[in-house]
């Protein structure tokens, strides 16, 4: 009888303690998720932005451009001050970009490289000073060197953004928003994780 009784409590024991295990085990999934889908949760995110855009800068170009025609001459030289941002399509980030190791809890992270969108001209911070009136007064070359200065102002800004000081600053400012992006959703949920970023073609 007494044996009975031991042997129905011990099966309500283990019953109990199946439940708790079972409890428990749905309120970690609950309240603290696997790696993959906190790290998939944050590529989402990312890619809804679409353009990710961590870092401007400012640059200005001076430029001259000159003509002759009827035995006179004609100059203009344009000073444009222009913004340039970095961007990097996070569209084309594809989980397949995303490694995680459990020995070392690393997260790497590989982006599409970073494009340089605009420039953007501050026309209204422009200035210019030319010389030449008659030849401009007699033929449309005004129009003519103000054409060649913008090309040429875009074509000079282009070629500074793209130098490697500026380009390493928006690689830092751009790793740096992409580690935070997935480190703090992985801290959020009990999960200590380092990530390393780094840029497809380097």
């Amino acid at each position: 009888m007494e044996a009975g009784r031991m042997k129905r409590l011990i099966v309500l024991l283990l019953g109990l303690a199946v439940i708790a295990g079972g409890s428990i085990w749905m309120l970690q999934r609950r309240f603290n998720p696997p790696v993959e889908t906190v790290v998939s949760s944050s590529l989402a995110a990312l890619q809804e932005q679409n353009r990710l855009s961590a870092f401007a800068a400012r640059f200005v170009t001076v430029v001259t451009s000159s003509k002759t025609q009827l035995g006179f001459s004609a100059e203009k030289t344009l000073i444009l001050p222009a913004m340039i941002r970095y961007e990097v399509d996070m569209a084309r980030l594809r989980q397949q970009d995303l490694r995680w190791d459990k020995d070392t809890n690393t997260l790497s992270v590989r982006l599409p490289p970073i494009q340089i969108a605009g420039p953007e001209f501050d026309l209204g911070q422009a200035r210019e000073y030319g010389s030449g009136a008659v030849l401009m007064a007699l033929t449309d070359v005004e129009a003519s060197l103000d054409a060649e200065n913008k090309a040429k102002a875009r074509e000079d800004v282009i070629r500074q953004a793209a130098g490697e000081v500026t380009m390493k600053l928006a690689r830092e400012a751009t790793v740096r928003a992409v580690q935070s992006s997935f480190a703090m959703p992985l801290a959020a949920a009990g999960i200590e994780a380092k990530v390393n970023v780094t840029f497809a073609g380097r």
